[in-house]
């Protein structure tokens, strides 16, 4: 029989019962709704251990790598150490500030150094903590394959107290804390000619860069569009290097997008989201990912669906700014 470890308390499954009926038969209450993996509410994460093929029936792929598994579908056939989802999301790993840039007048570039083991798929997001128990959220722009730092894009915000923070009062060797790494918007090989479909807006830039050199590093083939739209020309940033990205690698497109102003040269004149679905308006068969302002993504993610993209193949980052300070 197997062991099921849950907020540091072990439980013996019986033969063929699930890990929700084993924690359920020993008072410990989770979330949980139609019992036969269709809502998904009741949705853990293995810790330690693995997982059987059918507790992931249904997931997406990115779920599937992270270890989530549905607890009224799981046979556990060995030991289990398994958490609730966002158990993970509190601050609780040192970091160290090694650089900080600006990358726009609006975007800090904030470089950490983690200690070892703290693994993560470019893409993914972390919560950043300050001393005094302020938390944000931030995606990671780095790529472990790549670089030996964790890179952030922090958007100064009117009177927003974390990004007022990190822009005038964060320091090279100044320590922060940050959370294990949380989200599903990466890269998962396995289909390398399979077409990407990358829109951001702002920030939303930050897991894009990550996402389409994680996929080049890890040799996709398909063609890789890349929009990334601001209000104005000044909040387009690492233009240039993604330009010098397009040109070493024939795959990759970038288009930079502005919607307000006369036209630019080399920069096309709307919204990023908009020119995205005109120049491609049958998208059957893509990935798509979509990071930035929420109203953007839920529209996005509605039209990309439209087109054609299976619901399985889009991978959403809303940004919700909290309430200024």
């Amino acid at each position: 029989m197997a062991r099921v470890e849950f907020e540091r308390v072990g439980y013996v499954c019986d033969p063929a019962e699930t890990v929700l009926d084993c924690l359920s038969r020993h008072g410990v209450a989770t979330p949980s709704s139609c019992r036969s993996g269709i809502c998904q509410t009741c949705m853990l994460r293995a810790v330690e251990g693995v997982v059987p093929a059918a507790a992931q029936k249904g997931l997406k792929e990115t779920l599937q790598q992270q270890n989530f598994f549905l607890a009224c579908a799981c046979v556990p056939e060995s030991d289990l150490n398994v958490a609730l989802p966002d158990a993970q999301a509190v601050p609780k790993i040192t970091a160290r500030v090694v650089e900080k840039s600006q990358l726009s007048p609006s975007i800090t570039r904030v470089r950490l150094d983690v200690a070892d083991g703290f693994a993560y798929r470019p893409g993914q997001f972390i919560n950043l903590g300050r001393a005094d128990g302020l938390v944000r959220s931030y995606s990671l722009a780095s790529v472990p394959e790549l670089e030996n730092f964790v890179e952030l894009h922090v958007q100064s915000l009117a009177n927003g107290a974390m990004s007022s923070w990190v822009r005038d009062g964060l320091s090279s060797g100044d320590s922060v804390t940050l959370s294990e790494p949380l989200g599903g918007c990466f890269y998962v090989k396995g289909q390398p000619e399979q077409p990407l479909l990358l829109v951001g807006t702002g920030s939303g830039l930050a897991p894009l860069y990550a996402v389409a050199r994680d996929a080049l590093a890890q040799g996709h083939r398909g063609a890789i569009w890349l929009y990334h739209g601001s209000s104005r020309p000044d909040g387009l940033y690492l233009a240039d290097e993604l330009r010098g990205l397009s040109a070493k690698y024939s795959n990759l497109h970038y288009v930079p997008c502005v919607s307000r102003g006369e036209p630019l040269p080399g920069i096309a004149q709307g919204r990023a989201s908009d020119i995205a679905l005109r120049e491609h308006p049958d998208l059957k068969g893509w990935r798509v990912f979509l990071c930035g302002h929420a109203e953007m993504v839920q529209e996005a993610k509605m039209a990309v669906f439209m087109a054609g993209v299976s619901m399985r193949e889009i991978h959403a980052d809303a940004f919700v700014h909290a309430a200024a300070a």
